[in-house]
């Protein structure tokens, strides 16, 4: 029978003349040299040109892969040799290689050599390790030589081929030939090794147009093929497939029969004249370079002939080699890596007759058929004695052990039962393809048409057009197409009362034979049942299951991997890949059980299935009830404390994230847990946490809503020593040490900031500043230093600067006793600092002492004074907006408030000035009562002598009806003021 290998065009790449085409063993990539002296890279997977060379300006006539260097060597008509680095596209080295054209070059497969051939009628050996010096030149052809290549049997080995019409074999270490084959009439354009073990062959194509093939161990021509019309320019022997592909100047691409010589297809893509071939080992691609662009093609299936049975053997086809091992024949202590490739012994079982595509286990592992060729052979498994064989296109085994089905040539289906008594099945139309399993299913017409096997009568026809279908041991059924797959249920009851009752089937079966349970876009390229869960590959190397509508990734493959079975006992999933390695990854069959359960809401079934679990698996499963919602489930059972951590917050359980966020003291989780106790309104907590991630700007903003002194006290002892400059300052600000925050500005260097700050906070510090100030810009500006007043010098130039004073002593002696927030509600809405300027000039110009700020008057006066001020601040700086003075009004903090808010003592929410920000240079012309009124008027008000003030609302309704503070006509010595036994706070 014929070989039957699908031929699938993967890229075609239209460009000037190839000259040589080359395959990269791991990635995607196809390497052109073109007659115009450049050198392309196609990536056959994207369709996309991904490198260019501009070689030369002449034609490159080979280049060359060598993957260990990450080089493309090069050979051209200028007689050079080059080396790029495919990654950086950097020249490695050029020289001049002979004295005429490069036609070839063969890189050794793992010493540091190449050869390359050249018109000039010689081979030449260079090594790259020694600065590509010539080891070796080989001197015997009488033309040119046009291709060299190496035995993949024997490395030290290679074969030539010339136009003085000879073949020739030679050795590395040796200058004259071992041998010379000659039998073509014309000059040898090619020539290339047979692959296999079990053959000592070579093949060349000559100018004569015929394909020799020859025994170099017997030195004889075994077989000429004919059938080009023009000269044979390509020639090679597939390395995995038993194939002959040949090119020619007729513009047709020929395969043949490995072992029978016969000619299977011709290929024509019109690109015109055919000049080079590659097909590389392990993959089913082969690359063809033409006149006008290059071609990639893929030979066949690329999934590998293997399948293993329910006890783990393995049966597989190498070439036409079956060969047999056994997953559980590794020791017991043999530690295996999920991903990792299984040392297993391989025995050889016996050849087979032709050449296998698939290979296939029955129900019960009794029976092994391999199919190919357009036949089929059924085989004994242990002993691969033959059974049973017959032409077919498709074989496909019933659940039942010796019943199965074929696709013959003529698309009909034919049922055999213990081997024997063939029966039709009747489709409708043409059968395209078939499955096996519970029911019989034949692709025809774009249905899926479901048969019952005993009967061959029809159970169900779907419209669909399935790629696969794969059955469970429940009647589960899994329908794939291109990007789809259905997950459907048998209702093998409804089938069994129909065939025995012996109604009329409708035409398209019966309704309810099938219900739809699920249904998911993916791409499966193979798969199985484990229990209720599907497991399969997908096109971009995947390995999931899906079980109750849920798909889980089990790992991300490096390479495609097709899918061998699953063994309960070892609790291991087993793949292979097409090198035919045997691959595996745990799978728990409790897990997968667990998780049946959960879908299918059994909850007490689950908890029972839950102990047999084992522990390094708890997370997978933690995860998996994380994403059915079950998230107080998954907190107790996941074992990852990151996964902990954030179920803990997911759900609210913020002492479990604590305690996770203590053992691991991560920062970020700290942050995490600030923001959920803030959501939640945990103050206590989010402040502790603040505290851990050394937040201390959040810290701050903390103690500055509660009023926490003794916290605000704590965030200047953590930014003060964790270099927090802006946080210390802003902090010590809140608290009222005017002092340290002007050391901190002198500290770092701000001494203008540090000079405006003392004249508004601190005035008896500005004399201090401003000559320190005065001595930096000395040297570099010294008229501006010059420019700098001193209010102890130029008193003129600071309005009311003998004012400022007094009011930084009282604004002093209000800080030894902070006065209640609550407290901030007896203020009048327009009172301004002017007013109190008024009051303190009346109270000079009365000869009245200064009110002493001792006990419970003077403590009453400060507060009274402070009060005022700190109105001032809000109205002369507009950045500090005061409320209105209906949010004024704040509650006693109260048994139910957060920890931090019931501090000892609350803080103002600013601190008061006790000056104004005038400028420190000296004003040339300006009038002095101008400026005061500048910078101290309140925008809403008045001074005295002018227009009448406006209006404003009153916060009086605010103050307890016994008590009214009458500002303008308020004389300090008369005021009645609590004795020093009054309980101030109760005010």
């Amino acid at each position: 029978m014929p070989l039957r290998l699908d031929v699938k065009r993967k890229l075609l790449a239209r460009s000037d003349r190839v000259k040589s085409v080359d395959l990269h063993p791991t990635e995607p990539w196809m390497l052109c040299s073109l007659y115009n002296g450049n050198v392309h890279t196609w990536n056959y997977e994207t369709q996309t040109l991904v490198k260019s060379l501009e070689v030369c300006a002449q034609p490159v006539r080979v280049a060359k892969f060598v993957v260990r260097k990450s080089w493309v060597l090069t050979g051209s008509d200028d007689m050079q040799i080059r080396a790029f680095n495919y990654n950086t596209m950097d020249r490695v080295i050029q020289f001049e290689a002979h004295s005429d054209y490069v036609r070839s070059i063969a890189v050794h497969p793992t010493l540091p050599y190449f050869l390359s051939s050249s018109d000039d009628m010689t081979i030449k050996l260079w090594d790259w390790d020694s600065n590509f010096q010539c080891k070796q030149v080989f001197e015997g052809h009488a033309h040119y030589v046009m291709q060299v290549i190496f035995n993949p049997k024997d490395n030290n080995t290679f074969a030539s081929a010339s136009l003085d019409r000879t073949v020739k074999v030679w050795q590395l270490g040796s200058s004259q030939p071992n041998f010379t084959l000659e039998g073509h009439e014309k000059g040898v354009n090619c020539v290339d090794y047979y692959h296999g073990g079990d053959k000592p062959y070579l093949i060349s194509g000559a100018d004569d147009k015929l394909v020799k093939i020859w025994d170099y161990q017997n030195k004889t021509c075994v077989a000429t093929l004919e059938g080009h019309v023009q000269n044979v320019s390509a020639v090679c022997f597939h390395p995995d497939f038993p194939i002959i592909i040949t090119g020619s100047e007729d513009n047709t691409v020929r395969i043949w029969h490995g072992n029978t010589y016969r000619l299977e297809t011709t290929l024509n893509y019109g690109l015109d004249r055919v000049w080079v071939l590659y097909a590389l080992k392990g993959h089913n691609t082969v690359a063809i370079g033409y006149d006008e662009g290059s071609i990639i093609i893929k030979l066949g299936r690329e999934d590998p002939a293997v399948s293993m049975d329910s006890s783990g053997k393995i049966l597989w086809c190498k070439n036409m080699e079956i060969q047999q091992t056994n997953v559980k024949s590794l020791p017991g202590e043999a530690e295996i890596s999920n991903g990792e490739r299984l040392p297993l012994a391989v025995k050889d079982m016996c050849s087979c007759d032709i050449y296998p595509q698939s290979i296939q286990h029955n129900s019960n592992g009794r029976f092994v058929v391999v199919c190919g060729d357009g036949e089929y052979i059924i085989y004994t498994a242990l002993a691969i004695r033959n059974k049973s064989f017959g032409s077919a296109l498709e074989f496909v085994w019933a659940k039942e052990p010796n019943t199965y089905a074929i696709r013959e040539g003529g698309s009909s289906v034919k049922v055999f039962q213990n081997f024997k008594d063939p029966a039709s099945v009747n489709a409708g139309s043409p059968a395209e393809g078939i499955f096996g399993g519970t029911l019989l299913g034949v692709r025809a017409g774009g249905q899926l048409s479901f048969f019952d096997w005993a009967t061959r009568i029809l159970i169900r026809r779907i419209d669909i057009s399935p790629k696969a279908v794969f059955w469970s041991e429940v009647d589960t059924v899994c329908i794939t197409t291109e990007d789809t797959c259905y997950i459907l249920k048998y209702n093998s009851d409804v089938a069994v009362s129909a065939l025995e009752s012996r109604e009329a089937i409708p035409e398209d079966g019966l309704e309810n034979a099938f219900d739809v349970q699920y249904v998911f876009a993916d791409t499966v390229a193979t798969g199985t049942w484990v229990g209720d869960c599907f497991v399969y590959t997908t096109a971009n190397n995947r390995l999931n299951y899906f079980v109750g509508g849920d798909t889980v990734t089990i790992a991300h493959l490096d390479r495609p991997l097709y899918i061998l079975g699953y063994l309960p006992s070892e609790n291991r999933l087993y793949l292979s890949d097409k090198e035919l390695n045997v691959i595996s990854y745990q799978l728990m069959l409790s897990v997968l059980n667990y998780q049946t359960a959960v879908m299918r809401r059994d909850l007490e079934l689950a908890n029972k299935i839950l102990p047999t679990i084992p522990k390094d698996n708890l997370n997978r499963v933690a995860r998996f009830l994380e994403k059915q919602g079950y998230t107080t489930q998954a907190l107790g059972v996941s074992q990852d404390p990151e996964h902990r951590f954030d179920l803990a917050l997911k759900i609210g359980q913020l002492d479990v994230a604590r305690e996770i966020a203590l053992e691991s003291e991560a920062e970020e989780k700290w942050r995490h847990l600030n923001a959920a106790a803030t959501a939640k309104g945990d103050f206590t907590l989010a402040s502790e946490c603040l505290l851990r991630a050394k937040d201390y700007g959040g810290l701050l903003l903390h103690a500055s809503a509660f009023g926490s002194l003794d916290l605000l006290n704590c965030v200047i002892d953590k930014a003060t020593n964790a270099k927090q400059t802006n946080v210390s300052f802003l902090a010590r600000f809140l608290a009222g040490d005017v002092k340290e925050c002007l050391d901190i500005l002198i500290q770092s260097d701000r001494l203008p900031e540090a000079a405006f700050f003392a004249r508004t906070y601190v005035p008896s510090e500005v004399s201090r500043i401003v000559a320190l100030w005065k001595d930096k810009i000395a040297a570099s500006y010294p008229k501006v230093a010059e420019s700098l007043a001193d209010p102890k010098q130029y008193d003129n130039l600071f309005p009311d600067i003998e004012t400022a004073y007094e009011l930084e002593q009282m604004r002093e002696a209000y800080l030894r006793e902070p006065l209640m927030a609550y407290n901030y509600r007896m203020l009048e809405p327009d009172y301004t600092v002017a007013d109190l300027i008024e009051l303190l000039d009346k109270q000079r110009s009365a000869e009245a002492d200064v009110p002493y700020f001792g006990g419970g008057r003077g403590r009453r006066l400060s507060e009274v004074h402070s009060l005022k001020d700190a109105r001032m601040t809000a109205d002369v700086h507009p950045s500090f907006e005061s409320p209105p003075s209906s949010q004024q009004e704040c509650a006693r903090p109260t048994e139910e408030g957060p920890d931090i808010a019931r501090s000892s003592q609350r803080q103002p929410d600013l601190v008061p000035a006790v000056g104004g920000p005038d400028v420190l240079m000296h004003a040339p012309s300006r009038d002095p009562d101008q400026q005061d009124e500048q910078l101290f008027r309140h925008p809403n008000s008045l001074r005295e002598g002018s227009a009448e003030r406006k209006e404003e609302p009153s916060s009086a309704h605010l103050l307890d009806d016994d008590f009214n503070l009458d500002l303008d006509n308020l004389d300090v010595n008369n005021v009645e003021l609590f004795d020093d036994e009054t309980e101030f706070g109760n005010f």
